[in-house]
């Protein structure tokens, strides 16, 4: 039996009225990610070789410096603006310090470099932390008996080598350690050697997550720790906390952050929420390899859409208050 509108309530409020077509959905719509929102995370490593798969993160590579170049200039070509390099460091340049990390001609001042001389339109995201450098894969200097990460040593290192990115032409230094007053050093440093256009986006609300194994692996910090969950909590957030991580991130914007992220992005919607209530910076949200290789496993079960999953969750980084994404689905959403 068909009732068709036979039945009539005596509505004034009918909210569906706003999604009765497409043109209607089109025109409320109140949020939206443009290619221009992203950031795309490229893995660099030492050798001239072909492009290496990585195998947790499908349709991901560690490119050669040239290579990198030219994924560079396909990524521009297509509208993104910016990309965040992760150096591969060899493992006979690792050490427990991570003195590579301060090396003007290291791998990822040499990439800098190359990626300014032939993609100068191209925003360039240097990531300022020691674990892809040192032998044990933490983020930082380690106490004699190996216990704790040391954080004023750490940070000395970190100032150090944000120099020597800021002048290979990284426009902005992205402190990941979560070592506490970094941010504050890095840009009084910055600016004392006159590089105080050289822009500081910290990684604010660095949770100690459980979703970073295939991006250890793609920057070999989990084979330099022999284990894929190292434990950092003694520096990286507590996801329980919520109230900790606003806490730390006002912090950097008093040191003189330009922009704050929240890693992972989203399991932590909320805190993105947050902070963008607190914060009137731009805010950035690290859609992390975790995330991404989920969705392609799901996906690939058949257990889920992958295009409709994949825009879904970065979608939903912008309605929670990201202006800015870091997301390895970068490429194939601006070639779509």
């Amino acid at each position: 039996m068909q009732i068709g509108n036979s039945v009539r309530m005596n509505l004034l409020k009918r909210p569906r009225r706003l999604r009765s077509s497409s043109a209607i959905r089109d025109l409320v719509q109140e949020a939206r990610v443009e290619i221009t929102d992203l950031i795309a995370p490229l893995f660099v490593k030492a050798d001239d070789g072909a492009p290496v798969p990585i195998e947790s993160m499908p349709n991901q590579f560690r490119f050669s410096i040239t290579d990198l170049v030219q994924e560079c200039k396909e990524l521009c070509d297509a509208g993104v603006r910016g990309v965040a390099l992760f150096p591969v460091t060899p493992d006979e340049k690792k050490d427990p310090l991570g003195k590579e990390s301060t090396n003007p001609d290291g791998l990822g001042p040499r990439a800098l470099r190359a990626i300014n001389g032939e993609v100068p339109d191209l925003l360039l995201f240097a990531d300022i932390a020691l674990d892809p450098f040192t032998s044990h894969g933490h983020d930082g200097i380690l106490t004699e008996d190996g216990s704790d990460v040391v954080n004023d040593a750490t940070v000395e290192t970190l100032t150090k080598m944000a120099i020597v990115h800021a002048e290979a032409g990284a426009h902005f230094v992205a402190p990941s350690d979560m070592m506490d007053g970094r941010v504050g050093a890095i840009r009084k440093a910055l600016d004392s050697k006159g590089l105080n256009q050289t822009g500081i986006l910290a990684y604010s609300a660095k949770f100690a997550s459980a979703y970073y194994g295939p991006f250890r692996d793609a920057v070999g910090s989990a084979s330099a720790a022999g284990t894929r969950s190292l434990d950092k909590r003694s520096y990286q957030l507590n996801p329980a906390n919520r109230r900790e991580a606003i806490r730390d991130a006002l912090l950097d914007e008093g040191e003189g952050a330009d922009m704050l992220m929240v890693k992972p992005g989203g399991p932590y919607l909320d805190i993105i929420r947050d902070l963008r209530e607190a914060s009137s910076l731009p805010i950035a949200a690290y859609q992390v390899s975790g995330e991404y290789a989920q969705i392609h496993a799901t996906a690939k079960l058949g257990w889920l859409d992958y295009e409709k999953t994949r825009n879904e969750s970065l979608l939903s980084l912008k309605r929670a208050g990201a202006d800015v994404i870091l997301t390895y689905f970068a490429k194939e959403l601006a070639n779509a």
